[in-house]
Parts: C-alpha cells; sequence; structure tokens
C-alpha cells in the first residue's frame, strides 16, 4: 500500500459544529432577498460553496439578478451575527497532533472564505499543526466540484493520489474527491447518514474526530499501518 503523505480536512461539520448555524444564516439571507425556503432544505446544500448552493436553491433568473449580492450579504451576517455561535468539536487538535507525530501533512480545504478558514484554525487551535489551507478564494468552483481538493493538492507539490486521504462530512466532499481519484472518509458529526455518505463514495465513516482519534489505528489514517502492508 501506498504510505500516507498528506491528510485533507474539510472544516464546517467535520471540525466544528456548525452546520445549523451556516443553514440559519443562508436562509435569513435568502428571506432578506424574497425567498422564503424551508431550513430542511437549506441545510441539506451545507458544505456547497454559495456559487453552487444558490444555483440549487434559485432560479437562473433569480441567480442572475442578484445572487452575487446574497451571497455577499450572507458573508457579512455570517460574520457580524452568527460565526461567534461556532464551537470546535472535540479532540480536534489531539487527531492533528496524532497524524502529524507519524509524519503525513495535514491541509485544510474549506468552501469558507479564506478570513473564516483563518479564524476556524484559531477557534480549534491548530495553527501550528496545519502544513496549508484552501478555501472559496482559491476554487473557481466549489463543492461537488474538485477544484478546492485540486488547490489543496497543488499547494501539497501534487502527490500521487494514492498517498492523501480526505476527510469530510458531506457527499459533496466524497464526490469533489473522488474526481481527482482522492479517497475520502466520512464523518456524521454535519448531520448526514452512514448510508448517504457511503453512497457518495465514503470509504469509511466514523460519528465525528473524536471516534476517528479513538479508533485511529484501525482507520486508512494510520500510516504506519500503511507501510506495513
Amino acid at each position: 500500500m501506498y504510505p500516507l503523505t498528506a491528510v485533507i480536512f474539510d472544516i464546517d461539520g467535520t471540525l466544528t459544529d456548525s452546520v445549523d448555524i451556516h443553514a440559519i444564516a443562508w436562509q435569513e439571507a435568502l428571506r432578506h432577498f424574497g425567498h422564503e425556503i424551508s431550513y430542511e432544505r437549506v441545510r441539506r446544500q451545507i458544505g456547497k460553496g454559495g456559487d453552487q448552493l444558490l444555483q440549487t436553491l434559485l432560479s437562473p433568473s433569480e441567480y442572475e439578478d442578484h445572487g452575487e449580492k446574497l451571497d455577499d450579504f450572507r458573508g457579512e451576517l455570517f460574520k457580524r451575527k452568527y460565526m461567534k455561535l461556532i464551537r470546535p468539536l472535540s479532540m480536534v487538535p489531539e487527531l492533528f497532533r496524532r497524524i502529524r507525530e507519524q509524519g503525513p501533512k495535514i491541509v485544510l480545504a474549506s468552501s469558507a472564505k479564506r478570513d473564516e478558514v483563518k479564524a476556524y484554525e484559531k477557534l480549534l487551535q491548530i495553527e501550528d499543526l496545519v502544513e496549508h489551507e484552501t478555501s472559496s478564494d482559491d476554487a473557481e468552483r466549489s463543492k461537488p466540484h474538485p477544484d478546492i481538493f485540486v488547490a489543496a493538492m497543488k499547494r501539497l507539490g501534487n502527490p500521487p493520489a494514492e498517498q492523501v486521504i480526505a476527510v469530510g462530512d458531506t457527499p459533496y466532499d466524497a464526490q469533489a474527491t473522488a474526481a481527482i481519484s482522492v479517497a475520502c472518509i466520512g464523518v456524521r458529526s454535519g448531520g448526514w447518514s452512514d448510508e448517504e455518505l457511503r453512497q457518495a463514495g465514503c470509504i469509511h465513516v466514523y460519528a465525528g474526530p473524536a471516534d476517528l482519534l479513538a479508533r485511529f489505528d484501525e482507520s486508512a489514517l494510520n500510516a504506519r499501518s500503511r507501510r506495513a502492508a
């Protein structure tokens, strides 16, 4: 088996308890522009960036008319009102240290804006454990398109896909990584089921970062086991 050289992590729902908060922020922003869309429908789109989310929830003419303004409004609303409510999921720094002890680099790949990613690093206390990060600013299209992960691979020097594993909480993560042949581990902390994550292509599913750390030795992140194999 190929050695593991890097792990790429999504953030929202994977490392932070933030999916519900993002859904509420999007729902408020949509309502501000005259779109009353159910919470459940909005929440199922969290994990995508604003470009893909809005193209799903709005008609083509609505998106063309005010999609960019709506996305910008949501960004400012989120920073002003909602970002302070986000909390980290448990055991993230411990999981990252366990990975780094074995040698693999860690990259963050999020549909969030660059300044939001930096704020998340500080919130999670992982600033000294992350090698690189990519954000919506590095991608023309957000998940489920692979652009953000392509940018992450480029930051790593484009290693063989078999040497990299991604960790995400939505089918959109798995679909995006599959497009570049990178395996994806799923976590249920974003609210998607085992079945939904596996159907999207996740090779294994865990409850969240703490569960992944607790079962680390049996996971695909165990670089020593991969080298032995």
